[in-house]
């Protein structure tokens, strides 16, 4: 009996995948709680609600279609390599999982760092190809290379980067790495009763293998070289008590008294 062939959205309500969602839906409500501005959007990914604790006036979401669900139905249709936005547009972009799905990741990545304002930030969640998750996606890909058939543990995943080769794409692009959160240290089984049996192992994990987390959550600032921000004139000089006065003023008030 063959396996049934799930997407990718469907595998997220799997125990596995919930697990995972859980896990990014928390990190992004820090990540995105405090950024400012006025324009934030959201590529893909509807079930995961990463603009829910920011404040700006103006959020949406991007997708490449409409969900069969309906639920979290996206604000416009679009490609993460094909952004309708103008140049230095959105002050906050939010990648969940969008250059393992893209069938061109640079592209996806040029595009967001294309339309972010200076200061703007970046948001980019996705699988670690270093932990169990990702060792054992990697094995199940070799072995449908050779011929063997089986579903994939993540489904429509093209490809897995690790948040240090993340790191190196970003800076080329004038982005710089301001936080990396690493978490799910949990086996890489799809039983729900397994995943509870190891939930010792996020308790540890944080400090006895950091690296190894399944999922992380990357967040860079976009740098713009020989730029400076440009602070209101609220306050304006105030001459201190006690200071003299120059000479050409005192000569003249002076001059006023005779």
């Amino acid at each position: 009996m063959s396996a049934k062939i799930i997407s990718f959205d469907e595998w997220l309500q799997t125990p596995a995948g919930r697990y995972l969602l859980d896990w990014e839906q928390e990190r992004c409500d820090e990540l995105v709680c405090d950024v400012f501005g006025y324009h934030a959007l959201q590529l893909g990914l509807p079930c995961l609600q990463g603009l829910r604790a920011n404040r700006m006036p103006h959020r949406w979401l991007a997708a490449r279609g409409l969900p069969d669900d309906g639920l979290g139905a996206p604000a416009l249709c679009a490609d993460a390599a094909a952004l309708p936005f103008g140049p230095a547009s959105l002050d906050l972009v939010l990648m969940p999982h969008a250059l393992e799905l893209s069938v061109d990741p640079h592209a996806a990545l040029r595009e967001a760092a294309r339309v972010l304002v200076p200061e703007g930030r970046l948001v980019v969640s996705g699988l670690n190809p270093w932990s169990l998750w990702g060792l054992r996606q990697r094995r199940m890909q070799l072995y449908r290379r050779l011929g063997a058939r089986g579903p994939l543990f993540v489904p429509q995943v093209r490809e897995l980067f690790s948040p240090w080769r993340l790191r190196d794409w970003l800076r080329l692009l004038e982005l710089e790495v301001e936080s990396v959160s690493l978490g799910c240290f949990r086996p890489a089984v799809r039983g729900g009763r397994w995943l509870e049996r190891a939930r010792w192992m996020d308790r540890l994990g944080p400090h006895a293998w950091p690296v190894f987390g399944a999922g992380y959550v990357v967040v860079a600032v976009k740098r713009v070289p020989g730029m400076r921000l440009l602070e209101p004139a609220w306050r304006t000089a105030r001459v201190p008590k006690g200071a003299s006065v120059p000479v050409a003023h005192r000569e003249h008030a002076e001059e006023g008294q005779t």
